[in-house]
């Protein structure tokens, strides 16, 4: 099975093509009332406070985005057209397309022969975020937005910030004080302006509402609008495409908002409507630092929603995150498929991230860290096999982040 699986840096097609597919997004459906949407006006939450999910003509979008057939396609993410948002031409940097990487040295050494990474450090700014925000700039572009904003624990804002620029649409974002250095700086090379706020992205986001009284601004915060999710959805499709149609046993994701695992859980259902796989599903793994855990907490007690977390702490500032808007959705995820959620220290984390530089040659985020140090700690419960295909995901470059002290 292993031996089938492709290694490339992208999906191996030719990047030039005028992306002549159209989307086939048909409306928005509330993830918990169903109450829909029409997409080509302005839409952020349902009335009934849930985020909305975008829904597609799949039948027709089957016509053509056939798995085997996708040859001379861009090797970005706009490759998947017909179950993306947007209109025309997308507002694009060539995000997606990331590499899934065979680490055989890290699985010799964990007694894994399928071991896998997908490194989302390759997108432009440097992480997974670039997918969900510009699928987001896409929308915001064509429904007229004038100023789009946002509060952001780090990568979130950078990507942001370049969207907003390529899109020429100006750009405000709230960020926590304690927010690496880096994350401010590259803000300000793409011309956003930045409020530093003392506290946690919660209190960022009810900054953001302070200043944007009647909501003039677009706000592209996590889940708060439909199409950030549709971005990161797209990482499903590249894992079954470079597995030759095959869907791993397990996936170990860091989850702070939850928008990637909550979008790839959709596309794996869009992708058997299309054609591309069966019924068969990953084990989706939500993986939290021990500092900052609501969805551990609440899947380990049996609830529906999960509790904000109170004095939360780690170095790892995509999962400095203590309370997610789609907190019913992720845990819906892991249940259906099957999965966990884990939470592992912050020591643990830096220990990973050496391990994967040292093995692998991955500087990764204290994030992708994460999902090492849970497949460990999976490891050593009996909870995975040695024979199960894994992918870990590394979210973003550890260039951006110091070593907790």
């Amino acid at each position: 099975m292993t031996g089938a699986f492709r290694e490339s840096s992208a999906l191996g097609y030719d990047s030039r093509d005028p992306m002549s597919a159209a989307s086939t997004i048909d409306t928005l459906r509330c993830s918990r009332c169903a109450l829909t949407y029409d997409p080509r006006a302005l839409a952020f939450l349902c009335t009934c406070g849930a985020p909305l999910l975008a829904s597609y003509r799949l039948d027709e979008a089957a016509r053509t985005l056939k798995r085997g057939a996708l040859g001379g396609r861009t090797s970005s993410m706009w490759r998947y057209r017909e179950v993306m948002p947007g209109r025309g031409e997308p507002v694009t940097l060539g995000e997606g397309g990331t590499p899934l990487r065979h680490a055989r040295r890290l699985g010799a050494a964990l007694g894994l022969d399928a071991l896998y990474v997908k490194d989302e450090s390759a997108n432009p700014t440097g992480s997974f975020k670039a997918r969900g925000l510009a699928a987001a700039v896409t929308v915001a572009r064509d429904l007229g937005a004038s100023r789009l904003a946002a509060p952001s624990a780090g990568n979130a804002g950078s990507a942001l910030a370049a969207y907003g620029a390529l899109a020429g649409i100006p750009v405000s974002l709230f960020l926590p004080a304690h927010t690496p250095a880096p994350f401010f700086e590259e803000a300000e090379v793409y011309g956003a302006q930045v409020t530093k706020i003392e506290g946690t992205i919660a209190d960022c986001g009810r900054a953001l509402a302070a200043a944007n009284p009647e909501g003039a601004w677009y706000d592209v915060s996590t889940l708060k609008e439909p199409y950030r999710i549709e971005g990161k959805k797209t990482m499903a499709y590249e894992i079954v495409e470079q597995m030759d149609g095959a869907v791993p046993d397990v996936m170990i994701y860091p989850t702070g908002g939850g928008t990637g695992l909550i979008g790839m859980w959709k596309a794996f259902a869009e992708m058997e409507s299309l054609g591309w796989i069966g019924a068969k599903r990953p084990r989706m793994v939500s993986v939290q630092a021990a500092g900052c855990a609501p969805i551990v907490r609440a899947l380990e007690a049996g609830a529906a929603i999960a509790e904000p977390w109170k004095g939360a702490t780690t170095y790892a500032s995509g999962l400095l995150v203590p309370s997610a808007r789609g907190d019913f959705l992720i845990l819906k995820a892991v249940r259906e498929s099957g999965g966990t959620a884990l939470a592992v220290t912050d020591e643990a984390m830096r220990a990973a991230v050496l391990e994967m530089g040292r093995l692998e040659a991955i500087h990764a985020a204290p994030e992708g860290g994460s999902t090492l140090a849970a497949l460990r700690a999976l490891l050593g419960a009996g909870k995975i096999a040695p024979s199960e295909t894994v992918v870990l995901f590394n979210t973003g470059t550890g260039l951006k982040y110091s070593a907790p002290a």
